[in-house]
């Protein structure tokens, strides 16, 4: 279940986020980090100067299987364990997505102190997901680990752990808002079956994602201008440079206005 990580006085800030990202308890990953939400303030000293380790790999539950993407096979919904599936693989995004947050706080220094609490917000919302998600798979009798999953995400996060504008660049503006143009379908598909607890799970994660990819969009803006560098160009250089693939649509263009993406951009992206 991995050791309890919950902040403790004596614990600096970033410390306290390290040991989260690496913890591999599902229970205590979401426990700590909604404490040190509401605790982080608590800590007087940021010691920005600390040192900052490489993570190869974050903390996930030992039982689950990392697999390459193209060895995960596309499945229908009409059967609960075909949803189970799907809704497996959306957990795991979550659970990844929390990691990615709170990376996102331990990596990079002196940062504004929105920036922490913005991503610290972000990492117990994607908290609140998991848990309501892993709900749905315990009540249809699945758990996080029955299926295999891949590691993409944080395979991201690794590749721009050098450089926070690539990281804001592709993770949330990328990875994260890739899900703004898929959720919807996919909120349709349940809702055709009539799985009405998976909709409802649904809209509230799509609804959240907005917001934080408006707050990656944010972050990478305001890094661009200490950079004193163009948004839009930085934002497809990144893109060129670290996207092994190709951005494709239809991409959800009222979401993508909302999470702070302007026409031009959305324009180049095709």
């Amino acid at each position: 279940m991995g050791k309890d990580v919950r902040p403790q006085a004596h614990g600096s800030f970033f410390e306290t986020l390290e040991s989260l990202v690496l913890s591999e308890g599902m229970i205590e990953k979401c426990r700590g980090i909604r404490e040190l939400n509401t605790r982080w303030s608590n800590f007087d000293d940021l010691d920005h100067n600390s040192p900052v380790n490489f993570i190869k790999v974050a903390g996930l539950p030992t039982r689950l299987q990392l697999v390459p993407p193209g060895k995960l096979k596309r499945r229908g919904i009409k059967s609960q364990e075909a949803r189970n599936i799907l809704m497996h693989s959306i957990a795991h995004i979550e659970f990844s997505a929390i990691n990615l947050a709170m990376d996102a706080c331990y990596r990079f220094r002196n940062l504004p102190k929105q920036y922490y609490q913005d991503w610290l917000n972000v990492a117990a919302d994607e908290a609140r997901h998991f848990e309501l998600i892993n709900a749905y798979l315990n009540l249809h009798n699945c758990n996080y680990g029955d299926y295999p999953v891949h590691n993409g995400l944080w395979d991201m996060a690794a590749e721009t752990a050098h450089d926070p504008i690539a990281r804001m660049a592709l993770v949330p503006r990328v990875l994260e808002a890739r899900g703004l143009d898929v959720t919807p379908p996919m909120i349709a598909r349940f809702d055709s079956v009539g799985d009405n607890s998976a909709v409802e799970i649904l809209n509230v994660i799509y609804q959240d994602e907005i917001g934080h990819v408006y707050i990656g969009s944010k972050w990478f803006r305001h890094l661009c201008d200490q950079a004193n560098v163009e948004p839009r160009q930085m934002f497809m250089k990144m893109v060129s440079q670290y996207f092994h693939g190709e951005l494709r649509g239809p991409f959800n263009v009222a979401a993508r206005l909302q999470a702070g993406f302007d026409r031009e951009e959305l324009e180049e992206l095709g």
